[in-house]
């Protein structure tokens, strides 16, 4: 079978359906990936094929802020929609479509004929068991969730409006708005799977039997893979470090956060390993006990750490518990304050510290609980094991064979 997995938005949003893909391709399936062009690289590592998508969420600046996230994302799905359709190539036979390009890709499916499956990273479903992960992190009881649910649906139609009428006009199908379609394709009971754990976050209870939770898909990792020397030999010089990294996030703030993560490694007494991703994090005179290293597979670097600062992103949240390590959350924007809560509701992470009010000392200070409080290693150390006992791969496999 023909399978295009189509995804976009930051690394998080598209490395863990390398993993996916080469799983796929092992099962006997011929697999491509559609995403922007700088994940390339991924898909090649992986042994996938490449289709380019037209948009870069890069070009449109800092999404601090719940409008400024807003505008971006319409900007970045104006892009988006115009190229969706030349990504898929006349001969596939399945789409599999992510959070960010299904309310594209089923008008690709109504046109094409071909069949989609949903793939989604986050939870969009209305629920009452809590609010939409783009609200924030407080339950407004069972009514109240649900109700801000739908709401944060209408929102995302609003947003997927220009980019949707675009692209049914490109592919000749009358005009439908992105609610009408959401609708026909609720009342469809299209499968949609999961890529989290249940040990992160029980699946609703409200659900509808379509929408299945299949644990968490992780990035493709070559089998020879090692880590840099100048890394593995800070790691074996002395006790485990913690990781400092705020990933595609944080653009701009390199020199402030690189400043607060070195003061506060030495309040705390702890080696640090900043990783600079977007922010450009540096250790600007840490040290021998700090080192500042680029993209390395977390699969080979979380396992041999006392913790991880990170932003909260939905992938790294949960790498970090596979690993069995407890987190320090620094949530920035998006659904990032939403797996915070998630890491700390399930013990494996003090309070989320605020992105804005960052300083030494209370970065220092959680540090310092999540480290040497061994409750969150813990946590972390049961999560682990029963991420362990999931097979998300599989489930997606199973779904495949049953379409």
């Amino acid at each position: 079978m023909k399978i295009l997995i189509a995804t976009a938005g930051s690394r998080g949003d598209v490395a863990p359906y390398t993993g996916l893909g080469a799983a796929l391709r092992a099962a006997g399936h011929e697999v491509a990936l559609a995403a922007t062009e700088s994940f390339a690289p991924l898909a090649e590592e992986a042994g996938l094929a490449f289709r380019p998508l037209p948009a870069d969420p890069r070009a449109h600046g800092d999404v601090r802020g719940q409008r400024a996230l807003v505008r971006a994302a319409a900007a970045f799905l104006s892009d988006l929609g115009e190229g969706f359709a030349a990504a898929v190539d006349p001969g596939t036979d399945l789409l599999l479509l992510s959070t960010t390009t299904a309310p594209l890709g089923w008008h690709v499916t109504e046109a094409t004929g071909i069949p989609g499956l949903g793939v989604y990273l986050q939870p969009t479903a209305p629920t009452g068991d809590f609010a939409p992960p783009v609200a924030g992190t407080r339950s407004l009881g069972r009514t109240g969730n649900r109700a801000a649910g739908r709401f944060a649906l209408r929102m995302t139609d609003r947003i997927y409006a220009p980019a949707v009428a675009r692209l049914r006009a490109h592919l000749d199908l009358p005009p439908l708005t992105p609610a009408h379609a959401r609708r026909r394709q609720e009342k469809a009971r299209r499968p949609v799977l999961h890529g989290f754990s249940t040990a992160l976050l029980p699946r609703p209870s409200d659900w509808a039997d379509h929408l299945s939770v299949a644990g968490s898909w992780w990035p493709y990792v070559d089998p020879g893979s090692r880590l840099p020397a100048d890394l593995e030999a800070f790691l074996t010089a002395g006790p485990p470090p913690v990781l400092i990294g705020f990933g595609s996030m944080a653009s701009g703030h390199g020199e402030r956060l690189g400043g607060i993560a070195v003061r506060a490694l030495r309040r705390a007494g702890l080696r640090g390993v900043l990783q600079s991703g977007s922010a450009g994090l540096a250790a600007g005179g840490g040290g021998d006990d700090v080192l500042t290293i680029g993209d390395v597979p977390h699969a080979l670097l979380f396992p041999r750490l006392a913790a991880v600062v990170h932003h909260a992103g939905a992938g790294t949240s949960a790498a970090a518990l596979h690993a069995g390590v407890p987190s320090v959350s620094v949530p920035v924007a998006a659904d990032q304050p939403f797996w915070a809560a998630r890491l700390t509701t399930i013990g494996a992470a003090p309070a989320a510290l605020p992105f804005d009010s960052l300083t030494p000392e209370n970065l220092a200070a959680a540090l310092t609980a999540a480290v040497y409080d061994r409750a969150y290693t813990t946590a972390a150390a049961a999560a682990s094991r029963h991420m362990a006992t999931e097979d998300a791969a599989n489930s997606v496999l199973t779904a495949v064979r049953r379409l």
